[in-house]
């Protein structure tokens, strides 16, 4: 197997929050490979992170419209990518035990909107922030607050093993993050910091309405559909078969598995709840993951 049947093999078989992963990683090394460029040549090659950066300005931001997403996926430095993806990496992977990619991608651009939109709004209305210069936001840190509150939000008891602090409930962890934020408002980089509020804030929104039947994320849809076919392994859109049923026999049926199911599913979130992700049987792991996916 050579590099690019690796490559095709890992791209096939890789999830949503690898793949999510995978293009945050890709673009900050094409980024810092055009710098070195730049640097070499003596030329100027910042034009391509200011295609792709939020700017504070709403008149910049009228002719880049689409950087309300994709300075989601950039970052400034190696360690600002490298915290955000370890962060992004633990809780996407607690997250698609309860849900499915295609919902962990919608949180992912939903934090990344209400990141920027509480960005542009503290600069623009703001006293604090009058007679700044230009200012633009970088970074996955609104979008990954999001996940981690999401999930920290759907299972708050969920044990997790942090180094030398040992087990840790990941609400501790979601707390202690947003009071960080909180706390360093006022000493440095005000506008990035209340960015992660907008982020942990539309985390714990889009958890509690999904509990109440509401989908805050439903208007992105059509978009996170396009994004998941199109990063869909071959083998599975290859595959895919159209199936009707008509008969009121299978509606019945289906309906009654799907109660089933969502009865089991409760019963392992209550244990989850009560005890704890490691208290679970291998059994009942597998069938979480199985029923997140279906979601």
């Amino acid at each position: 197997m050579d590099w690019k049947q690796k490559l095709t093999y890992k791209y096939n078989t890789a999830d949503t929050l690898e793949k999510l992963i995978g293009v945050n990683i890709a673009l900050f090394i094409l980024t810092f490979l055009l710098r070195t460029i730049g640097f070499l040549f003596q030329v100027s090659t910042d034009f391509f992170v200011d295609w792709l950066v939020f700017p504070k300005s709403l008149i910049e931001l009228a002719f880049k419209p689409w950087t309300i997403f994709t300075y989601a996926f950039m970052h400034s430095g190696v360690f600002h990518i490298l915290s955000n993806m370890l962060i992004l990496y633990f809780s996407g992977k607690f997250f698609l035990n309860y849900f499915s990619g295609r919902r962990l991608f919608n949180l992912y651009l939903l934090g990344a909107f209400f990141g920027a939109l509480v960005f542009t709004l503290s600069y623009n209305l703001l006293p604090a922030f009058s007679g700044t210069g230009r200012s633009y936001l970088i970074g996955a840190s609104a979008s990954v607050m999001a996940v981690l509150v999401a999930t920290a939000t759907q299972a708050p008891h969920l044990q997790v093993r942090l180094f030398f602090l040992g087990n840790l409930k990941l609400w501790w962890i979601a707390a202690f993050l947003v009071i960080l934020d909180i706390v360093q408002i006022p000493l440095s980089n005000p506008g990035g910091h209340l960015a992660h509020l907008g982020g942990a804030g539309v985390g714990y929104l889009y958890i509690t309405q999904l509990s109440k039947g509401n989908d805050i994320g439903a208007w992105l849809q059509s978009f996170t559909d396009w994004f998941t076919n199109v990063f869909k392994p071959k083998t599975q859109k290859r595959n895919m078969k159209t199936v009707h049923k008509n008969t009121n026999k299978t509606r019945t049926s289906n309906s009654i598995s799907r109660t089933e199911k969502q009865k089991k599913i409760d019963k392992i979130l209550d244990k989850i709840s009560k005890s704890g992700y490691d208290s679970l049987s291998k059994e009942e792991k597998d069938f979480l993951f199985k029923a997140g996916k279906d979601m």
